[in-house]
């Protein structure tokens, strides 16, 4: 099974490197992260009420966070089942699957625009593109600044963006691929020490510390 998973993964990484994302089909359907990002809105909507105590955020939290799992292990489940159906074809939609959760081209990009940038409008071109893919401000950045934070942000987002989910695919296949796309989805939006998620997203916090913390 990991022998075919292997196959599978070193195709999509080829598949990500050279192709990319389809953005005009994201733009008609949206993409896959994003019925994620969704599901986790509605969520954190529906079970994160500002009344409530932090224990009843904390255990309202832990909930959202199971179904959010279960629903990515069940599409995960079923589209699996379905491609064993398929033979060698339902390989190549695997690939084309796994490759849509891997962030390599995009990585690349957003980083050689930063070079580019720097070569051709100097500075203030570097600190536009570093702009695009870092939280803090570029404005006070020299030179040297721009290329370090954008070094920065490509190892930090190395990890969740194609190591991590090469990891869990390479062991757990689609399930696992789906599973920790979610899970680091939803540190992304409510994994944070704010007032308002500070103890309902406290589970996806830790879950996604631990999920990127074992590859």
């Amino acid at each position: 099974m990991i022998e075919s998973h292997l196959i599978i993964l070193l195709l999509a990484l080829v598949a990500d490197w050279f192709i990319g994302e389809p953005e005009a089909l994201w733009r008609r359907t949206g993409h896959p992260v994003a019925w994620f990002g969704w599901l986790i809105d509605r969520l954190d909507g529906v079970l994160n009420r500002d009344g409530d105590a932090p224990e009843r955020r904390y255990r309202n939290g832990a909930a959202a966070w199971a179904v959010m799992v279960a629903c990515a292990l069940l599409s995960a489940l079923i589209v699996g089942l379905v491609l064993r159906l398929l033979g060698p074809f339902g390989w190549l939609i695997e690939a084309a699957i796994v490759a849509v959760f891997l962030a390599q081209k995009s990585l690349k990009d957003h980083v050689a625009a930063v070079a580019d940038g720097l070569r051709a409008e100097g500075l203030e071109g570097g600190r536009r593109a570093v702009a695009e893919i870092v939280g803090r401000n570029p404005a006070h950045l020299d030179r040297g600044g721009v290329c370090r934070a954008s070094i920065e942000s490509l190892a930090e987002n190395f990890s969740d963006g194609v190591v991590a989910p090469a990891f869990w695919y390479a062991v757990f296949g689609l399930p696992g691929l789906a599973v920790y796309k979610m899970i680091n989805t939803a540190d992304s939006m409510i994994g944070h020490r704010t007032v308002r998620h500070l103890d309902f997203g406290r589970v996806a916090a830790q879950a996604d510390d631990l999920a990127n913390w074992l590859p």
